[in-house]
């Protein structure tokens, strides 16, 4: 059963929106695509405000995975240098928010 993992996040101050998005498109889809425990991966921009305490926030991932470990294990060994540009550069790693579930197949 595939595991899902939706994580809300939020820019740093000062980050234009527009060159986040074109930094997503050109380089974390293309990227991500050749992971091989990520079988989808798609950031969504909120259009609302999500009730939960520690917001606001401006995106949710939507990351679905073969295997939560196995996962963990390729980011850890493949995408530390990307994970650290998207950290240092664009997203407020304190507004980090993911929450795990599984998905439900009809």
């Amino acid at each position: 059963m595939a595991r899902v993992v939706n994580i809300l996040t939020a820019l740093k101050p000062g980050v234009d929106r527009d060159e986040y998005e074109r930094f997503e498109s050109e380089v974390d889809y293309p990227f991500t695509a050749k992971l091989k425990t990520i079988t989808s991966y798609r950031i969504h921009r909120l259009t609302e405000p999500v009730p939960f305490e520690g917001g606001a926030w401006d995106y949710m991932e939507r990351i679905e995975v073969t295997d939560r470990a196995a996962y963990e294990a390729e980011l850890a060994t493949s995408a530390n240098d990307l994970i650290e540009v998207i950290h240092s550069k664009y997203l407020d790693e304190s507004k980090l928010k993911p929450i795990w579930c599984k998905r439900i197949d009809p």
